[in-house]
């Protein structure tokens, strides 16, 4: 695999200068902690899907994190993954997940995180696309069969030459191929760790966008792209080597991959993971392993919130909760902030730079709720009008940044990287920027629906409505949640003589192996849709209508 990612060499020279990229890697950062902290605690995954009575702990100090990844390593490498070769993961908040990641940066490998709501149309594309030579993946997960799910894609996919199973009970479980054995200690163990070690301007992410344009984006990130992000954001929360980190929120998410797996080895801090968000299982661990800061979308805070009420449990270790993926409503933030005692940060980012925008801990408690935050180091911020002329303040347009944490570029798509020859990244969003700099996200001019901080690909969606037989138009719109801030509400009209229901429509986009969180939960039956004289639909009078409960 050759990995186009045109945007970052022509600004490698002034972000050395200037002190945004570190020329280091994850390698350097866990050997740092191997050297200086060996016996502290590094990783606890909680896993709260294998059915048992209490969810099932497993720890590792980082001298034990740096023999496994060097074991895994070795095991991927007796499979003929090398340099720049695709290892895919669609993986929940396991331990695997993070030791598979770091024993591809011992090979020049790149991983590739997937969601684990992802069925076969999203996987098949983004699979063969990304060139993906290991799939590692659960046996089951919630009652699903991956293995099933990945054996029966597997034909399809001519470069995909293994399947790893976590938990499986074959030849090709993850336990026998990668982490049973010692590999370690294998005569080829010290040249295979040793001969293909990654840059740290070289590919070791992608990570695929929900696409918006009919199709996923394949998201290239470097080591230097994702330290410039988040040393800045950790220094920002003012977090430290005495953290302990709980992330909740799914790794396969930018969110997750970042801050809970790169950003506590990165401060030789600790992290915790846990599988199935269950907010009475968070309370439990957030107080026995004594966490002090967490990320997740609103609805987790509002669920752990409720919880700690319901309970009479505080968290008195829960220092801050930064909250991200859509605006955090005002009586959330003030119920949030008596229940936990915890500081309520609100964010803004992408996958194609992490956390862009953040409040700051001194912030009084209305920027949360009015705002978006503001630039972190490296990171400049505007809003454009149609044609590219900057607004004044308060003004809403689109919104551009230029980062020293931008993405190097879309695999096999460099004609859509959005960046200009100044660097300034077209960020789809529109937006005001207030008079202190701090930004609000006020809509998308590219149409995605963000459900509980899940990116919901509008257009594909809507191209599959068209293929039922019983509707001629069918536009999809959000309409608001207070608990996961938006929906999906599919407005349709229905071919002559036919009539369409919505528990048909679930059944259809279920046959077309749709993830469940894409699928609409509102149905609007009409005659027909708002559109212009060119016969574009007005989404935005659909959302009107929606509001006004027109619909």
């Amino acid at each position: 695999m050759e990995f186009d990612a045109l945007l970052l060499p022509a600004r490698r020279a002034t972000m050395v200068a200037q002190g945004l990229w570190h020329d280091r890697t994850i390698n350097d950062a866990l050997a740092a902690c191997v050297a200086e902290c060996p016996d502290k605690l590094a990783l606890t995954a909680v896993q709260v899907s294998g059915g048992a009575p209490k969810p099932q702990t497993t720890r590792f100090t980082y001298r034990e994190l740096s023999r496994m990844a060097d074991r895994i390593a070795v095991g991927l490498a007796r499979l003929g993954v090398g340099r720049n070769d695709v290892v895919a993961c669609q993986l929940p908040n396991w331990w695997q997940f993070t030791l598979t990641y770091l024993a591809c940066t011992r090979l020049g490998a790149v991983m590739n995180p997937l969601m684990h709501i992802f069925r076969e149309r999203e996987l098949s594309f983004m699979l063969q696309h990304g060139e993906a030579k290991v799939m590692i993946a659960p046996k089951t997960f919630r009652g699903f069969d991956f293995e099933a799910m990945h054996s029966a894609l597997q034909p399809s996919l001519p470069h995909l030459k293994h399947l790893v199973i976590v938990d499986g009970t074959g030849a090709n479980s993850f336990e026998a191929l990668l982490s049973g054995p010692e590999w370690e200690r294998s005569p080829e163990a010290a040249d295979v760790l040793s001969r293909s070690r990654p840059g740290p301007d070289d590919i070791t992410q992608l990570i695929y966008t929900s696409g918006t344009t009919g199709e996923p984006k394949g998201v290239m990130h470097s080591a230097n792209t994702t330290l410039a992000n988040i040393i800045p954001y950790a220094q920002r929360l003012q977090l430290g080597a005495d953290d302990v980190v709980l992330m909740a929120s799914p790794m396969a998410h930018q969110t997750g991959f970042m801050y809970g797996l790169m950003m506590p080895i990165e401060l030789r801090a600790s992290a915790v993971l846990q599988d199935i968000w269950e907010p009475r299982t968070a309370i439990e661990v957030i107080n026995r392993e004594g966490c002090t800061f967490t990320m997740a979308s609103s609805p987790f805070l509002s669920d752990l919130s409720k919880a700690v009420i319901d309970s009479a449990t505080p968290v008195p270790t829960l220092r801050s909760f930064l909250c991200a993926g859509a605006p955090i409503p005002g009586p959330l933030v003030e119920q949030a902030r008596q229940s936990l005692g915890a500081k309520i940060v609100s964010a803004w980012g992408m996958t194609e730079n992490g956390a862009v925008t953040l409040t700051r801990l001194d912030d009084a408690d209305e920027r949360s709720v009015h705002t978006d935050g503001c630039p972190l180091p490296g990171v400049e911020i505007k809003v454009v009008d149609i044609d590219g002329q900057p607004l004044p303040p308060d003004q809403i347009g689109h919104l551009l940044l230029r980062a020293c944490s931008n993405f190097g570029g879309y695999l096999k798509r460099p004609h859509l990287n959005g960046t200009d020859a100044q660097g300034w990244f077209d960020t789809g969003d529109l937006a005001r920027i207030d008079t202190h700099g701090y930004v609000r996200i006020t809509g998308r001019s590219k149409d995605v629906i963000i459900r509980g901080g899940e990116n919901i690909p509008v257009v594909e969606i809507e191209a599959l409505l068209f293929k039922h037989p019983a509707i001629a138009m069918a536009s999809i719109v959000a309409y608001p949640d207070e608990r996961l801030g938006e929906r999906a509400c599919a407005v349709v009209v229905p071919r002559p003589g036919h009539s369409i229901d919505l528990p048909a429509i679930v059944e259809f986009l279920k046959s077309q192996h749709v993830a469940l969180q894409y699928i609409p939960e509102k149905l609007v039956l009409r005659q027909e849709i708002p559109s212009t004289p060119s016969g574009k639909i007005q989404k935005f009078r659909l959302r009107e209508l929606l509001r006004e409960g027109q619909l």
